[in-house]
């Protein structure tokens, strides 16, 4: 007989456990969303069908990793679980000091208050906003060098979240190694439409650092996802295991950032992790006024089980190949209708290009958020937007428009199946039938830092 190749990717995965979702009539949504202020984040979760709002901490656990939380030590200082976690992420990057966070965030906060200070400059292929947020609040300039092909939505490249080399030896000889502590690299970019990094680009980074004696540092939070698009689209990689690909890149740098919401598989947790012993006690010291011990870092011994379980499972191949073909799938369907989305697809998440399906509403008039609040409207959706309002405000107060206006959908980890992504490939092709109808927005409340959190906004109804 023949040897058999399905064209369906099925889920790597057999469900032993169900949370119901709410269904709501469109009154009720259009109420909810009013309520919130038209800010799809002030959303009661309840109210939302399809949460793709971030894949940050919004993932289903495997077997294993609760197992895990259930035999959690949970001693305030030295607990097992904490060695487990901590030797896991050494397997995993090689770095020699690893500092628990009890998310992403805090991990950006400990080591920008450390190593910046105004009039610092930061390069990184594409900053997302709580790390442009933590550099901005340490005084210094957060610089995006991502390669012009990574800002044009539909134009086919196989790493579009490369960063620019020229550009960043350039920003050295202007600015001067003095003024710049670190340089930084997303992998994937984020802000960017998800977008790999190409094994290439890692070593290129890493060799302008060491030539200026500048620290290299990466932005882990998609560290396997990048991994499996490099042995995917990378020459002399085909043959490599997602964990031989992680640990090469991870050689080439001087520590990382961590989100363990993501590829962490974890529902909370983070981690700074570097080589160097003076910077290490620095970021302790702080990380015990604003975290907690050194041992436990923010969390409780059972989510730093999760996370020592769930690295692993992150590179796993059978995971790695059904979560970026299922963001491929809608890609693929989105495409085939005309509807214009960031490509390739990226690894975490599908991005619609909303300043390019919205042409009648101006940047400064929101038309990601536009889109995304129709979403709801229609079809009980929620996505973020990636655009004007998350990174228009300068530093000064003023607004520019940022350089795509994108909205996010990014697909918690085995959460969904087939039928949710069914579904709401009909809600984006219904709102895209219904494009020119969608409204600008104009902004009622905004908070100086990261406003798109908890900003309020109306549409213009003229």
């Amino acid at each position: 007989m023949r040897d058999f190749q399905p064209k369906t990717i099925i889920e790597p995965f057999r469900i032993r456990s169900v949370e119901p979702v709410h269904f709501t009539t469109r009154a009720q949504r259009e109420a909810a969303l009013q309520a919130a202020g038209y800010n799809p984040f002030l959303l009661r979760a309840d109210d939302v069908l399809i949460d793709l709002l971030t894949d940050s901490g919004t993932g289903a656990m495997s077997s294993r990793q609760w197992a895990g939380m259930i035999a959690s030590d949970e001693s305030y200082a030295g607990a097992s679980s904490f060695y487990r976690f901590e030797a896991a992420v050494r397997d995993i990057t090689g770095f020699k000091h690893v500092i628990p966070t009890h998310q992403g965030r805090a991990a950006e906060n400990i080591l920008f208050t450390t190593i910046a200070k105004p009039g610092d400059v930061i390069p990184n292929n594409t900053h997302f906003d709580t790390t442009r947020a933590h550099v901005e609040h340490s005084g210094a300039e957060a610089r995006d060098l991502v390669i012009a092909e990574g800002r044009q939505p539909r134009l086919i490249h196989p790493f579009k979240g490369n960063m620019n080399i020229d550009a960043l030896e350039e920003t050295i000889r202007t600015v001067g190694r003095e003024r710049i502590p670190a340089i930084m690299l997303t992998v994937t970019n984020n802000s960017g439409g998800g977008q790999p990094v190409s094994m290439a680009n890692v070593r290129a980074v890493s060799a302008v650092a060491r030539q200026h004696g500048i620290p290299f540092l990466i932005d882990a939070c998609r560290f396997a996802e990048n991994s499996w698009f490099i042995k995917m689209r990378e020459e002399g990689y085909a043959d490599k295991t997602p964990m031989e690909i992680a640990k090469e890149l991870f050689s080439y740098a001087d520590g990382c950032t961590m989100s363990a919401k993501k590829d962490g598989m974890a529902n909370i947790g983070g981690f700074l992790a570097v080589n160097d012993d003076d910077l290490a006690a620095q970021c302790r010291n702080l990380e015990i006024l604003t975290e907690g011990f050194p041992t436990y870092g923010g969390m409780a011994g059972y989510d730093l089980e999760a996370i020592a379980q769930g690295l692993y499972e992150a590179l796993d191949e059978n995971y790695l190949r059904y979560r970026i073909r299922s963001i491929a799938y809608l890609g693929d369907r989105l495409i085939e209708a005309g509807v214009p989305i960031v490509q390739p697809t990226g690894g975490h998440a599908v991005y619609l290009d909303a300043r390019a399906m919205l042409p009648h509403i101006a940047p400064t008039q929101y038309p990601a958020w536009s889109l995304n609040n129709a979403l709801y409207l229609i079809g009980g959706v929620r996505g973020v937007e990636i655009g004007t309002v998350m990174f228009g405000m300068q530093p000064d107060g003023t607004e520019l428009p940022a350089s795509m206006d994108l909205v996010r959908l990014a697909f918690p980890r085995r959460t969904y199946t087939q039928s949710h992504v069914d579904y709401l490939a009909e809600v984006i092709l219904e709102v895209f039938a219904q494009r020119a109808e969608l409204p600008p927005y104009k902004i009622v409340y905004q908070a100086p830092v990261l406003r798109h959190f908890t900003i309020r906004l109306a549409p213009i109804t003229s």
